[in-house]
């Protein structure tokens, strides 16, 4: 027995004073409706109904289990329409993971922007190149560069991010600035430990070639911010996003090397617990992120 639609339907019969209408007025055939009462009268091992062909009234215990019955649905009718409503409302916790640089340079001022937009959400982030475990942590949702391989997980795209070769003037000064990627042999590479490929990667060059590049590491680090860090202090040449190096650029403090040739762009996922029942602070989110990136490029 589905004990809600018989409680709802012996309410219904109860209220309207008939099987028939409140058959009709549920959509229900009039047995169905039958059924449901005398199994709910066979839970309780009570009478709740005396009903003849031509007589229908409540009995002492079904006036009784009406008024409490009552009570249960409209609590049950409350909380349904509480979780809806804060669910749906722009309000509440919103926790976010996103990698270390990504959440410097490009999150910062959406972040900002849409606490302004938003004041009643209160956004709790957390920067890391760790793949979070969204789930186990709480987070809500999780930014991810790179390609999305868990089936566990929902991952929808919103953007790419160019990827592009940096060093200090002062160290391509003294090392030589290479001509072609098969010269970054001769530099000193500071390496993402997070991104596959070690001491060999592969270069695009802007007529769509592609070679494949071997590199001589002398540092490591799973933090994007220390690398970028690394080159800025003029010990190498590393990856940079293409984003951050205007501003590095312009002050002087880094210098794009090989500049016809790039890195694999690297898609930007935003990653759910599910596909279902996501909170509209978190679509929201998700959605005016993905306009931001659109408008950067």
């Amino acid at each position: 027995m589905d004990q809600f639609t018989a409680l709802s339907y012996f309410v219904r019969v109860a209220e309207i004073g008939s099987f028939s209408d409140a058959a009709r007025d549920l959509g229900r055939s009039q047995s169905a409706i039958s059924q449901q009462v005398r199994m709910l009268e066979s839970h309780l091992r009570v009478r709740l109904i005396d009903r003849t062909t031509r007589r229908f009234s409540l009995t002492e215990a079904g006036v009784r289990y009406l008024s409490d019955a009552k009570l249960v649905l409209e609590a049950l009718a409350e909380a349904d329409a509480a979780v809806s409503e804060q669910e749906n409302a722009m309000s509440g916790r919103l926790a976010i993971s996103a990698p270390v640089n990504f959440g410097c340079s490009l999150l910062g001022g959406f972040l900002f922007e849409f606490a302004q937009a938003y004041p009643d959400i209160r956004l709790d982030v957390s920067l890391s190149d760790r793949f979070v475990d969204i789930v186990a942590e709480g987070f809500d949702l999780a930014i991810r560069l790179g390609t999305v391989n868990d089936p566990s997980i929902v991952a929808r795209y919103i953007g790419t991010i160019e990827r592009c070769l940096a060093a200090t003037p002062t160290y391509l000064d003294g090392m030589g600035r290479p001509a072609s990627p098969s010269d970054l042999v001769k530099l000193a590479y500071i390496a993402h430990a997070g991104i596959r490929g070690g001491e060999q990667f592969t270069l695009i060059h802007k007529d769509g070639t592609r070679q494949q590049v071997a590199v001589n590491p002398i540092m490591r680090s799973d933090n994007s911010q220390m690398v970028t860090e690394a080159i800025s202090a003029g010990i190498g040449v590393g990856l940079v996003h293409e984003l951050l190096l205007p501003r590095l650029t312009e002050s002087g403090a880094l210098e794009r090397v090989l500049p016809d040739w790039r890195y694999e762009a690297q898609p930007v996922h935003a990653i759910y617990q599910s596909n279902r029942y996501i909170p509209r602070r978190v679509r929201v989110f998700v959605d005016a992120l993905a306009s931001h990136l659109r408008k950067l490029g």
